[in-house]
């Protein structure tokens, strides 16, 4: 990868490409449609939790029923098939969108039946995790037909616009829908959240189809191999993959249990879904639309340092709301407003990268492989705040966020350094070694699980180490013990956290496989 420095000046034109990007119906159809992307995660990342927590299920339990997220995580699996398979009707990507848009309508209609008992806990688990399925199905195609469809002047306003409403979405689904189920109850919210893909469908019919058609692949292992395994042979592909990784780690952090925490901290429905609905939706959309403004004007490099700033600063917020402690409405407001604003504008900056990391044939795969990279720690977040705040406490959890954004700025430095202006992300391949025997491959992937599983023992060991400091005044710092406890689960979240652990385990072994083999090949 290198960087293209250009002088820190006015790029000419700006204020005119990003008119003509805001008129024109390629912006506008991109836009509108995700919205759609963004009502299910809002159900299932925030109102199924909220739902959960009112009703007293255990805050570990909540934290691990996040792990329905996992479609938006793992997209990557099934992405070849969309780009390899054709739907005979609406084209290669609106096709794929009208049929997941019907089955979130159909999930949608079915929670509306269980979504509203206690008893049915794991029920509503298994629907939120067909929701999801179908919901990563629906962002693998848009996400392709917006790098298709979208001309390189119109992404940074069309990003800034699609960031909005696709956390405009999230917020219905979630502060909104937490709010009216108050008054309406969660079934009349679900069957209303249903019918919403009814006009998103016709948009899709509308939409129109990109100015270049793009091939499919011939085959379905050039479908996998070439926009996958081949990208992990690139040079400093890994560092790339890391950066996408860790670059939102502590802002997705911070985000993971808000609700909870909320209910925790005192605030009722009302005063969470104004915080949400209102005040969040406000400070979402206006950090979106200025985050795309602000990158189509001053460039992609500077907007992603300033944002990668921000969006770390704003954790500061929910921390002063944990040590003041009770109900404080001005500064709980401020807060969830001024972390959701920098939120939209990190997301803004950061979407555009992937856009312009994309191939356009494979755009289904690579983007899918980006975007579930960028979702894996949202997805691992739940969990790890779970058993974190657990482990120490709501104060104490919010101040290692902010540590745990720092990862991203120094991954950020590596591929933009400060006064690059509009990078450039040229991968060429690295120097091909002797092909590994299959024996050998194989022994590299166990080993990589081997060592995944005892780094996710060890810190799930130490956070039951602090609680149990914490909890026994005069308790010492036992790692032994808390290892042995962690080692020997009693109740089904102690069950649940050992299989996460394992497999934590196994997706860290089938990586190093993938990038061995896919650096040195494998000997016949």
């Amino acid at each position: 990868m290198t960087q293209q420095n250009t002088r820190p000046q006015t790029q000419p034109g700006a204020w005119a490409s990003l008119i003509r990007a805001m008129r024109s119906w390629r912006t506008a159809s991109v836009a509108l449609l995700s919205f759609s992307s963004g009502l299910p995660l809002g159900l299932v990342w925030y109102s199924i939790p909220d739902w959960m927590r009112d009703i007293g299920v255990d805050i570990r339990l909540v934290g691990l029923f996040t792990l329905a997220q996992a479609p938006w995580a793992f997209k990557v699996v099934w992405s070849p098939l969309m780009d390899r398979y054709v739907p005979p009707f609406w084209g290669r990507r609106r096709g794929w969108m009208a049929v997941t848009q019907l089955a979130l309508a159909v999930f949608g209609l079915l929670l509306a039946g269980v979504g509203h008992r206690p008893e049915a806990i794991w029920v509503v688990g298994a629907i939120a995790l067909a929701i999801a399925l179908a919901s990563a199905s629906q962002d693998i195609a848009i996400d392709a037909y917006a790098v298709e469809v979208l001309r390189k002047e119109e992404q940074g306003a069309a990003v800034g616009a699609r960031t909005a409403l696709y956390r405009a979405a999230m917020l219905v689904s979630g502060g909104g829908a937490i709010s009216l189920a108050s008054r309406w109850g969660w079934p009349a919210v679900n069957v209303l959240l249903a019918l919403v893909y009814l006009p998103i469908l016709f948009l899709s019919w509308k939409s129109p189809e990109p100015e270049e058609r793009q091939v499919a692949p011939r085959t379905l292992r050039e479908a996998v191999w070439l926009p996958f395994l081949g990208f992990l042979a690139r040079h400093r592909a890994l560092e790339m993959l890391a950066f996408v990784l860790l670059y939102k780690l502590g802002d997705q952090l911070t985000q993971a249990l808000t609700r909870p925490f909320l209910i925790d901290m005192g605030y009722n429905a009302d005063q969470r879904g104004i915080a949400l609905a209102t005040i969040g939706m406000i400070a979402t959309i206006a950090g979106a639309f200025i985050g795309g403004w602000i990158t189509t004007l001053v460039g992609l490099g500077h907007s992603l340092w300033v944002f990668g700033f921000l969006q770390i600063f704003s954790n500061v917020g929910y921390y002063l709301v944990a040590i003041v402690g009770g109900v404080n409405l001005p500064l709980m407001f401020g807060a969830t407003g001024f972390e959701l604003f920098t939120g939209g504008l990190g997301t803004g900056a950061f979407s555009v990268l992937l856009l312009r990391m994309t191939q356009k044939r494979f755009s289904a795969t690579q983007y899918a492989l980006f975007s579930s990279l960028f979702a894996l720690p949202r997805l691992l977040a739940g969990p790890i705040a779970g058993f974190s705040v657990d482990a120490m406490g709501w104060p104490i959890f919010y101040l290692s966020t902010l540590l745990l954004g720092i990862p991203g700025l120094v991954m950020l430095a590596r591929f933009v350094p400060l006064g690059v202006r509009e990078p450039e992300f040229k991968v060429e391949e690295v120097a091909r070694r002797e092909p590994i025997a299959p024996g050998a491959l194989v022994g590299r992937g166990v080993a990589g699980g081997l060592l995944s599983g005892l780094f996710g023992l060890a810190v799930v060991a130490l956070l039951a180490a602090i609680k149990t400091m914490r909890a026994a005044e005069g308790a010492g710092f036992d790692f032994q013990a808390a290892l042995r406890q962690v080692m020997k689960p009693a109740g089904i979240a102690d069950w649940v956290q050992l299989v996460g652990i394992a497999v934590f385990a196994v997706m860290g072994g089938l990586f190093v496989a993938a990038t061995v083999a896919a650096r040195r090949g494998v000997r016949s």
